[in-house]
């Protein structure tokens, strides 16, 4: 279920055909779903409502770095390689996203992964993987260690494989999403993109797990109070959100920096106010500006008011792609027997219409 189906548009600029992730020229997007019932360790594995989501923004990401930037809204939360990010102002890994206790497992897996893929990698220089992360304990018993290195695989082989598709990827209770919460109904991953109107595409990513219900803000309509609370509330509203944006603008590291710090104004547009707990860590690439490591790319970036769509791309965004979490999350319950709800979204639907009608 998309806003489009309902006659909304977020913003002045089209979607791309996916209104996802996917739209930006070679990109892809993959999952890995873990989920199962056992007893603890030792007879079993626990109970697992986790996973892996890899945004691959395309080709050797170590031999041809791509221009990054970070933003944080506020800091609870994890995102390796940061500050060579902030140093040299370049990602050399796909971004790979989890679950908070399961980031040090990620990143083993994703330097055994690329390091496979790429001789040079350990012998001519190391490199640092993206690995942000969400607390999804509250479905999830994290007290296990649940995600494996075939896990990260399985997400990396099915980034690779969705380059160029033609629908858009799974959403909701999927990946890293598995487990969690948003304004106290079930979240997860959520993708939206805008066409600019130079034709470049830009598009966000986020795994949303924030939010207070009576807070939530949809398409310009604030539904919390007359949605009342959720029929299982409990999720702590201090939870976190990691953003991506993806561009094939060319842009620099100052420009992706600048990029991502608007996703925080697309997050408060549906209710955010990042509370104390929250980490609100905001990332954007630009494939643009590639060029072979150690080379300095000869392609003059956008700068200054040229970007000013790109900045209304990412507020336009980062909000749809809050609420295509929302909209494509499934009841699920978890550790200890707790339920999160999906959001009622017909009824959703008829309170938005009337707003927009």
């Amino acid at each position: 279920m998309m806003l489009a189906d309902w006659g909304i548009r977020i913003g002045p600029l089209p979607t791309g055909r996916t209104n996802s992730i996917l739209d930006v020229p070679g990109a892809g997007v993959g999952h890995a779903t873990v989920v199962y019932d056992e007893p603890d360790p030792p007879a079993g594995r626990g109970l697992a409502r986790t996973g892996v989501t890899v945004i691959d923004p395309g080709g050797d990401v170590w031999a041809a770095p791509v221009p990054a930037g970070v933003a944080v809204l506020n800091g609870a939360g994890e995102l390796t390689g940061r500050t060579q990010v902030d140093e040299w102002g370049v990602t050399e890994t796909p971004v790979f996203l989890t679950s908070t206790m399961q980031v040090g497992r990620v990143y083993d897996a994703a330097s055994e992964l690329l390091a496979a893929e790429q001789a040079r990698i350990g012998a001519e220089d190391v490199l640092i993987p993206l690995v942000g992360e969400c607390d999804d304990s509250w479905l999830n018993d994290a007290r296990h260690m649940h995600v494996t290195k075939s896990d990260v695989a399985q997400a990396v082989s099915a980034a690779r494989a969705s380059t160029g598709a033609t629908a858009p990827p799974e959403q909701g209770t999927v990946g890293a999403g598995t487990g969690m919460c948003c304004f106290g109904w079930k979240g997860g991953i959520g993708t939206s993109s805008r066409v600019l109107p130079d034709g470049h595409v830009l598009a966000v990513l986020l795994l949303t797990n924030f939010g207070s219900w009576e807070r939530l803000t949809f398409a310009g309509r604030r539904i919390g109070p007359e949605l009342g609370p959720p029929p299982h509330l409990g999720a702590p509203p201090a939870g976190s959100c990691l953003g991506v944006v993806l561009t094939d603008a060319p842009i620099d590291h100052h420009g992706c920096e600048r990029l991502a710090r608007r996703v925080g104004l697309g997050l408060a547009r549906t209710g955010s106010t990042a509370h104390h707990g929250s980490g609100e860590i905001f990332l954007a690439l630009a494939t643009g500006m590639r060029a072979p490591r150690g080379e300095v790319p000869a392609v003059r970036p956008l700068s200054g008011p040229q970007l000013d769509d790109y900045f209304g791309a990412v507020v336009d965004a980062s909000e749809e792609a809050v609420l295509n979490s929302l909209l494509h999350a499934t009841t699920t319950t978890g550790t200890g027997g707790r339920t999160i709800d999906a959001l009622p979204a017909q009824h959703v639907r008829t309170l938005v219409e009337g707003t927009h009608g």
